[in-house]
C-alpha cells in the first residue's frame, strides 16, 4: 500500500507550482470515449463548459463509438457510450458479426486548478454496463501558461492494464452478461498503472495532443481485432466552429482514428435576439382620472373593456376566457397559447390591461389557466407597473404577490372563450436508438393532432399519424442472444409489431376534465385511447402550493392493451397500475421526482427522477426503475433506465412557441418497470405558473 500511495503522489504532483493558471480547465475537446479531454484515449481533469451537450462518434481498429455527454454541473459529466466492435466475441454463443456494448460514465473534478496546484478529477468507467471499458482513475491536470496542459494519472481496470506498477487487491475480470447494474466490487481495485498526456494549443482553431495509454486492449488484441503495438498516441484537433470539431489520431502503433463532435449549450440560443414583435407600452394615468369612478355608473363600460381586452390580448397569442372588474380591482383569466415562459405571457397582459381598463382600476391581477384549469395569480399594483416600466425585472419581481385560491374558478367564461378549435398537423420523426443490433432506427410520419375545449376543463383531444418511411419495424430486442428469464408480458418489447404497416394509426383519441379540488388541489381523469399501446382510464390528484418547493401526488389507471394496428381494436390484456408520487425542486434548476407503485406488468417498484433544466424551457435528465421484477426475468440491461431530453422550438428558431420536442434515450426497451404513457400530467403544468417557477424566468416579464 506503501507504494501505491507513492504513485498517486507522483501522479498528482505533475507540474511546476510556478506555472500560470489558465482562466478554468475547461475544454471543447472530447476523447474517444466521448469525455471532455484534451489527449487521444486517456482522461484528464478538465470538464466542458457547464451545461454542456455534446454528441461524438468516433472509429479505430474496428470499434465505432457513439457517445452522448452532458456537464450536470461545473463539476459532475456524464457520458452515455454504444459500441460496436467488429469482429469481437464475448462468449461463444454470440453469433453476429459485430459486438455491441452500452456503458456509462461518470467524471468529477474534486480540486480546481490554482497557480501551485493542478486540478483533480476522478472518474468511473462503464460502471454500469457489461464491465467491458470498466475502469476507474485518478488524474491531475496543470496549465504551464496559456498554451499547454500537462496530465498525469493512476487507472485500475482496462486503463490498469498495460505494464502496471502496482496493485489494490483482487479485480473480477469476466463480463457481466446482462449488464445494467453497478460493478462496485471492481471499483479502484486490481492492477494500477500510469498515464499521463500532453496537449498544445497551438491556435484557437488547432490543437496537438500527444500521450502515454494505460490501456493494453488486451480483450480486443486477443480475439484479432487490432494489433496493439505501442502505448504512445498522437492526435490533432481542428475546432471547425463553435460546435462541431475533428479530430485524427495516430494510435498504438497500428491504427489510425478519428471522432467528430457536436456540442450544443442549452444556456446559448443559435438564434441571436428576438422575433417576437415588440410589445405595448404601458400607458401611465394622469393622477387626476385614478381618483375618477364615475365609469362605474355606464351600463355598457365594463362590456366595452372585456371586448377591447379580449381583441388586443389575441394579437398577442393571449386568449381572455374570463374577466372580473369593478371600480378598483380586476382580475383577468387568461390562457398563454403562444409564449413557453408564463412571466412573459403575464407581463404583456398587464401592459395591454394598463392601455385598456378604467383609470381607477389599482389592482392587477392575472390567473393562468390550462386546459380550462384556473392554475397560478399574480398580482401588481398598477401603479408600480407605470414607474418601473423602465426598471430592472428583478425590482418588479419584488413588488408582486403569488397566489393560487380557486376564485377564479366562479368567474363567468367569456363568449368567445369556448368552445375552442386547435389543430396542428407536421411531420413527426420516432427515433429508437441502441437497438442490440442496429444503432439508430426511425420512422418518419405525417402527423395530424387536435384539441376541442368545448367547457371550462372539458377537453376531447386526439392524433393520427400515417408511416411515410422508416425500420422501427425491425427492432429486434434479443439479437445478441440474452435472453430473460420467465419475462413477464409483453407490455413494451413488443413495440416493432405497432411499428408495423403504414396507418393510418390512432396515437391517441381521449376525453380529459381537469378541475381545482379545493385549495392547492388539481384533478384530472383521461379516457379514451391513452397512448399507442394502451386504451383505459387515467385519474390524477395533485396537491401543490404555489410557495413550496414540494408537490405530492398520486394516480390511478385501469387499462387494456390495444391491437397492434392501432385502431379502434383491444386485446385480452388488461391491467391496473397506480403511483403515488413526490415532487421536489432542489435549487439551482435541478428538480427530483419519486414515483411508488405498480407498473404494467404488474410488477410493484419505484422510479427515481432527476433534471436539470434551463430558463429558457430545456430540460436533460435521466430517471431509473427499480421493481420486485428479478434482473434475469427483466433481461439484457437488468433494470429500466433511460435519459430524456426536452428541447424548446424557440430555442432553435428565435421566436416564442410553446412546442417541444420530447426525447427518451432508453439502453434498451424491456418490460419490467413500464409505465404508462398519458398526456396532460398535472404536475409541469401547475407549477410553471407558481411563484417558485415563475421568478426563475421574471427576466422575461417585460419581454
Amino acid at each position: 500500500m506503501r507504494r501505491t500511495s507513492s504513485i498517486i503522489g507522483i501522479a498528482l504532483s505533475t507540474a511546476s507550482p510556478t506555472a500560470l493558471t489558465s482562466e478554468g480547465m475547461t475544454t471543447e475537446a472530447v476523447n474517444m470515449y466521448g469525455l471532455p479531454s484534451g489527449l487521444v484515449d486517456m482522461p484528464t481533469a478538465e470538464t466542458a463548459p457547464d451545461a454542456q451537450l455534446t454528441t461524438s462518434v468516433s472509429y479505430f481498429g474496428g470499434t465505432t463509438k457513439t457517445q452522448l455527454a452532458f456537464q450536470l454541473t461545473p463539476r459532475l459529466s456524464g457520458t452515455f457510450r454504444y459500441a460496436a466492435i467488429r469482429g469481437f466475441t464475448p462468449f461463444p454463443a454470440y453469433t453476429l458479426s459485430s459486438y455491441y456494448d452500452r456503458s456509462f460514465d461518470l467524471h468529477y473534478r474534486l480540486l480546481d486548478e490554482t497557480r501551485r496546484r493542478p486540478a483533480v478529477a476522478v472518474g468511473l468507467r462503464d460502471l454500469l454496463g457489461t464491465g467491458l471499458y470498466g475502469g476507474e482513475y485518478v488524474v491531475a491536470t496543470k496549465s504551464l501558461g496559456d498554451k499547454v496542459r500537462v496530465t498525469g494519472g493512476l487507472g485500475w481496470g482496462r486503463l490498469g492494464s498495460y505494464n502496471p506498477i502496482g496493485q489494490m487487491g483482487d479485480r473480477p475480470t469476466d463480463l457481466i452478461g446482462g449488464g445494467g447494474v453497478p460493478n462496485y466490487d471492481r471499483w479502484f481495485r486490481g492492477d494500477v498503472a500510469p498515464f499521463a498526456g500532453i496537449s498544445y494549443q497551438h491556435s484557437d482553431k488547432l490543437s496537438f495532443a500527444l500521450e502515454y495509454s494505460s490501456d493494453a486492449y488486451a480483450d480486443e488484441e486477443a480475439d484479432g481485432v487490432f494489433e496493439h503495438r505501442s502505448p504512445f498516441n498522437f492526435g490533432v484537433n481542428y475546432q471547425y466552429s463553435d460546435s462541431v470539431s475533428l479530430s485524427a489520431y495516430y494510435m498504438h502503433g497500428s491504427e489510425l482514428g478519428v471522432n467528430v463532435s457536436f456540442a450544443l449549450n442549452p444556456r446559448s440560443s443559435p438564434v441571436v435576439g428576438s422575433g417576437d414583435t415588440a410589445p405595448q407600452t404601458v400607458a401611465v394615468r394622469d393622477a387626476r382620472s385614478a381618483r375618477d369612478l364615475g365609469w362605474t355608473l355606464e351600463p355598457d363600460a365594463k362590456t366595452r373593456a372585456e371586448t377591447r381586452l379580449e381583441r388586443l390580448l389575441a394579437q398577442e397569442g393571449i386568449v381572455l376566457e374570463a374577466l372580473h372588474l369593478d371600480g378598483t380591482s380586476a382580475e383577468a383569466l387568461i390562457r398563454n397559447e403562444r409564449y413557453d415562459i408564463e412571466a412573459q405571457a403575464v407581463g404583456r397582459t398587464m401592459r395591454v390591461m394598463s392601455r385598456v381598463l378604467p383609470a381607477s382600476v389599482e389592482t392587477f391581477e392575472v390567473t393562468q389557466s390550462s386546459n380550462g384549469m384556473p392554475l397560478g395569480s399574480i398580482s401588481l399594483a398598477r401603479t408600480d407597473l407605470e414607474q418601473l416600466e423602465f426598471s430592472p425585472s428583478d425590482v418588479v419581481l419584488e413588488r408582486v404577490s403569488f397566489s393560487a385560491d380557486t376564485r377564479a374558478s366562479d368567474l363567468t367564461p367569456l363568449d368567445n372563450a369556448y368552445p375552442r378549435f386547435s389543430w396542428h398537423a407536421g411531420p413527426q420523426v420516432k427515433l429508437s436508438v441502441f437497438d442490440p443490433d442496429s444503432p439508430v432506427r426511425a420512422d418518419l410520419l405525417a402527423k395530424f393532432e387536435g384539441q376541442y375545449h368545448f367547457a371550462p376543463g372539458w377537453v376531447a383531444s386526439g392524433s393520427v399519424n400515417y408511416k411515410l418511411a422508416g425500420n422501427l419495424d425491425g427492432l429486434s430486442p434479443n439479437a445478441t442472444g440474452v435472453d430473460p428469464v420467465n419475462p413477464p408480458h409483453k407490455v413494451r418489447s413488443d413495440a416493432r409489431e405497432y411499428a408495423k404497416g403504414r396507418g393510418p394509426k390512432i396515437d391517441h383519441l381521449t376525453l380529459a376534465k381537469y378541475g381545482r379540488l379545493g385549495d392547492n388541489l388539481y384533478g384530472r381523469l383521461t379516457l379514451g385511447y391513452l397512448e399507442q399501446m394502451y386504451a383505459g382510464v387515467s385519474g390524477e390528484v395533485l396537491w401543490k402550493k404555489p410557495d413550496s418547493r414540494l408537490a405530492l401526488g398520486a394516480e390511478l389507471n385501469y387499462v387494456a392493451q390495444r391491437d397492434y394496428d392501432q385502431r379502434f381494436g383491444v386485446q385480452d390484456y388488461k391491467i391496473a397500475t397506480g403511483h403515488v408520487s413526490g415532487y421536489y425542486d432542489l435549487g439551482n434548476g435541478f428538480h427530483t421526482q419519486l414515483d411508488v407503485g405498480r407498473y404494467l406488468a404488474g410488477d410493484w417498484g419505484a422510479t427515481l427522477s432527476l433534471d436539470r433544466e434551463f430558463g429558457n424551457g430545456w430540460r436533460i435528465g435521466a430517471y431509473a426503475t427499480f421493481t420486485d421484477l428479478p434482473f434475469e426475468s427483466f433481461g439484457e440491461g437488468s433494470f429500466d433506465k433511460g435519459i430524456r431530453i426536452t428541447t424548446p422550438l424557440s430555442w432553435a428558431i428565435g421566436n416564442s412557441t410553446k412546442r417541444s420536442s420530447q426525447t427518451t434515450l432508453q439502453s434498451l426497451t424491456r418490460d419490467g418497470g413500464a409505465r404508462l404513457n398519458v398526456n396532460g400530467r398535472l404536475y409541469d403544468t401547475v407549477r410553471e405558473t407558481h411563484g417558485a417557477d415563475m421568478a426563475k424566468t421574471w427576466g422575461r416579464f417585460w419581454r
